[in-house]
């Protein structure tokens, strides 16, 4: 198919996000960009952040990992509807009853004013990397399919994007996003299901059958029972759990949506009814990539990873269907960073600037300050999706996995020490346990083989980040009364 008629469709799903923007944000102001004036709805809200939750990686680098892990991904996946229920009812309630715009004020109410800085700055780099890598997949394989073949440079190629995305949030934010997401989950099922479908005819095959050939050629694999494995199933649902409980509970971008709806009853519907639509996708992501493995031999594909699916596609599928599949790209590509750019704008501008907290400063003022911070976050985008470019990782989810155990890491240990403990830190330390906790989790993975012999730490690096953190939190801590420092417990 042509590039150009490829580009041409690129540019009319962008008119139509603009469009979709000019509607929304009309008579929109820092309220409405934050929090969405805590009027958006709890259908529209569930159904829009499950193409936030899946975004570009999960299209691309789940059905490509189906040929090394099998149906390994299922495990993390058990974890996931385990953590999405604590979220829904431990979280949710605590950010309700305490009103909270941006979430980490909770830890300010709670342990200090360090603490609160110190899970914002958390997220903030957290959201920068994992936001910027899944926008850099993405673009990556546009670059291939498409801009390469037009001449277009990749740097260029990843301004133009953001570009696009400050176009239609810049005004709006998550009053905005709410709609443009609702947009682009559709686009990506669509792509997927449509996927499936072709797929399934190419190979003349039912479901059973399909999946009894993925059985008897290993790509069926869910449960890892080896201990010393990273895969380790016990390991995986409990990291599953906890990737949940802090990339979507204890993210301000996830919540910031979330906390949008009006009342608590809706909220936790919306993440419920999230949870139960992931499932079913995230099945249907992992059967996808068992019928492209069954595919890519028969017609000479090599690829493996997050190459195959746009190999298989792009090469050997009808030209309605590598539309299908480029509209799903590109509806994939736009929530991964469209709502990253946005929480990390609110979360900057309110915790790190307090611009909330600054009764001088007007609202026309105000909103100056949002947009040129929204603007740098944008350059920040840029630069990092570059350097990702540089690394060129065959298989982004892992890299985004390890990042999250990292950066996720203290702020689990923060909230957890907050809502487990009745203890308030000395706040000028909290900073140093908070950064100390990394450290020392890359001290011991990287120590890991004279430490534990064949053992292979996983996602499990998540959980002992933030036992870290609680532990240091703990040893400058001291025992409070029922003062109002120590009454925001869950």
């Amino acid at each position: 198919m042509s590039p150009l008629l490829l580009f041409c469709i690129l540019i009319g799903y962008f008119a139509l996000l603009l469009g979709v923007a000019r509607v929304t944000s009309k008579g929109a102001d820092n309220d409405s960009f934050f929090i969405g004036n805590k009027s958006s709805n709890w259908m529209l809200v569930a159904f829009g952040m499950v193409g936030t939750t899946l975004s570009g990686v999960t299209f691309v680098s789940v059905p490509g990992a189906v040929g090394a892990d099998g149906f390994g991904y299922a495990q993390i996946l058990i974890g996931y509807v385990i953590g999405y229920i604590a979220v829904a009812w431990v979280l949710l309630p605590l950010y309700y009853r305490l009103q909270l715009t941006s979430i980490y004020h909770y830890l300010d109410v709670r342990l200090g004013r360090r603490a609160y800085q110190s899970g914002a700055g958390f997220f903030i780099v957290s959201r920068l990397l994992g936001a910027t890598a899944r926008l850099y997949l993405v673009v990556n394989i546009l670059q291939a399919i498409v801009l390469d073949s037009l001449g277009v440079p990749f740097w260029l190629s990843t301004l133009v994007v953001l570009g696009m995305i400050l176009l239609y949030t810049y005004q709006g934010g998550v009053k905005t996003i709410v709609w443009t997401d609702t947009l682009q989950t559709s686009g990506m099922l669509f792509g997927l299901f449509a996927c499936v479908w072709i797929l399934l005819g190419e190979l003349d095959m039912s479901i059973p059958e399909s999946l009894e050939r993925m059985r008897s050629q290993g790509l069926a694999n869910v449960f890892t029972l080896d201990v010393d494995s990273p895969n380790f199933w016990l390991k995986q649902i409990i990291a599953g759990a906890l990737i949940t409980i802090t990339m979507t509970g204890m993210d301000q971008e996830m919540m910031q949506k979330t906390i949008s709806v009006k009342t608590l009853g809706d909220s936790q519907k919306n993440l419920l009814s999230l949870t139960a639509v992931l499932v079913v996708v995230l099945l249907s992501f992992l059967f996808l990539g068992g019928l492209l493995y069954l595919y890519a031999p028969l017609v000479g594909v090599t690829a493996t990873g997050d190459r195959i699916f746009p190999a298989v596609v792009m090469g050997h599928l009808p030209a309605a269907i590598q539309i299908i599949f480029l509209i799903a790209l590109i509806s994939a590509l736009f929530p991964s960073a469209d709502g990253a750019i946005t929480a990390l704008t609110s979360s900057y501008c309110i915790d790190i600037l307090g611009i909330q907290r600054r009764p001088g400063l007007s609202q026309a003022m105000a909103e100056r300050l949002r947009r040129r911070v929204h603007l740098a976050f944008a350059f920040l985008f840029l630069l990092l999706v570059m350097g990702f470019k540089l690394a060129d990782n065959p298989s982004m989810i892992g890299v985004i996995l390890k990042l999250a155990a990292y950066t996720y890491g203290p702020l689990l240990g923060l909230f957890a020490f907050g809502m487990l403990t009745r203890r308030t830190p000395r706040d000028r330390i909290v900073p140093l346990v908070t950064i100390g906790a990394p450290v020392l989790c890359a001290i011991l993975e990287y120590n890991q083989a004279y430490l534990f012999g064949h053992y292979r730490l996983g996602l499990e690096l998540l959980l002992i980040n933030g036992i870290f953190v609680f532990a240091g939190l703990y040893a400058i801590s001291q025992p409070v009364g029922d003062n109002a420092r120590a009454a925001p417990v869950a």
